[in-house]
């Protein structure tokens, strides 16, 4: 992905459930609490994005941003229903982002993908610059509000997840930290220019984004792991913490989730594996399965760990040096 963020032009606001105009004067303009959609041009196409401002939002305040990223098969509305980010986002005071991606096949307008190297769909086929597209969206909602340009973060689902990892690799000066739930490294090289912290959740029964990979489409997720513990310079023995396991009929009964951490890591960077088994293809704390290319199976949800607090819990702890 070539990074071509000088491509982003001007941006059309479209219609929401908030409206805003922009704050004359002199003062930076800012948003007020509440969810807004934006469309930006990348070259000649249009792209959009949604975006939630937290009820504690202060003007005087730049805040910090998740930028949170959909599965393949799916588009932000549906991440930003599904993972409840936005609950996340009033409680912590961060403005939460999710970026529409491009048509996974041809025609179909709502079943969105990312290019992230190997995966997925027509974006990877036609090598769509979602790196260009994501920080130009991070740009431009800068123009609109105060964000913290040092606590940028990127989180994503499944092939969303994937073009965190992307992102983390060719955008590691504007993004601070990122996390994967349900993904792994489809990038060709992992060479960022400086050390990222990294999360990742991932079921060894994941029936989509298989531990083990599946040949020519992606690599298995430890493979990944050990791309980013090495490009961080981690000590190489990480610490296994005890289990958390699913109360006998609890709705988790069967299910567990291990927290390794790889630390001692160059720049204070952590690479960081919740291990989980007998979920599937999932959010952790989500107790709902998404419907992705009409209802592919994905296996059992788990509440044993609250991905968005986690995630938020390691985000918080990274801001890019000055």
């Amino acid at each position: 992905f070539a990074v071509l963020a000088a491509s982003c032009s001007t941006s059309t606001t479209k219609p929401s459930s908030t409206t805003q105009q922009p704050t004359g004067g002199r003062s930076a303009p800012t948003l007020k609490p509440g969810n807004y959609q934006f469309s930006i041009a990348i070259g000649t196409a249009e792209r959009s994005y949604l975006v939630h401002v937290p009820d504690s939002f202060s003007k005087s305040t730049p805040r910090p941003l998740v930028v949170s990223l959909h599965a393949a098969g799916s588009n932000a509305a549906q991440q930003e229903s599904y993972t409840q980010l936005d609950a996340s986002a009033d409680r912590r005071g961060f403005i939460a982002m999710y970026p529409n991606g491009t048509p996974f096949a041809a025609g179909n307008t709502t079943q969105l993908a990312w290019d992230a190297g190997s995966c997925c769909g027509l974006p990877a086929t036609n090598h769509v610059d979602d790196v260009a597209f994501i920080l130009g969206a991070i740009d431009d909602l800068a123009r609109r509000t105060p964000i913290d340009q040092r606590r940028v973060y990127v989180a994503g689902y499944s092939n969303g997840a994937m073009m965190a990892y992307a992102m983390a690799a060719e955008a590691s000066g504007r993004v601070a930290a990122v996390a994967s739930v349900a993904g792994t490294v489809t990038v060709p090289a992992v060479r960022p220019s400086r050390p990222v912290p990294v999360i990742e959740f991932h079921s060894l029964d994941d029936p989509v984004v298989r531990w083990g990979g599946i040949p020519g489409l992606f690599p298995p997720v430890a493979a990944g792991i050990a791309e980013w513990v090495s490009e961080d310079h981690c000590a190489p023995v990480p610490h296994t913490a005890a289990s958390l396991t699913g109360a006998a009929g609890s709705p988790d009964a069967g299910l567990s989730a291990t927290a390794i951490t790889y630390s001692r890591c160059e720049a204070g960077a952590r690479v960081v594996l919740w291990r989980l088994t007998g979920s599937g293809h999932v959010w952790p704390g989500r107790t709902a399965v998404p419907n992705l290319f009409g209802g592919a199976p994905l296996g059992r949800p788990t509440t044993l760990v609250d991905a968005n607090e986690t995630i938020w819990r390691f985000f918080s702890a990274y801001e890019l040096p000055k």
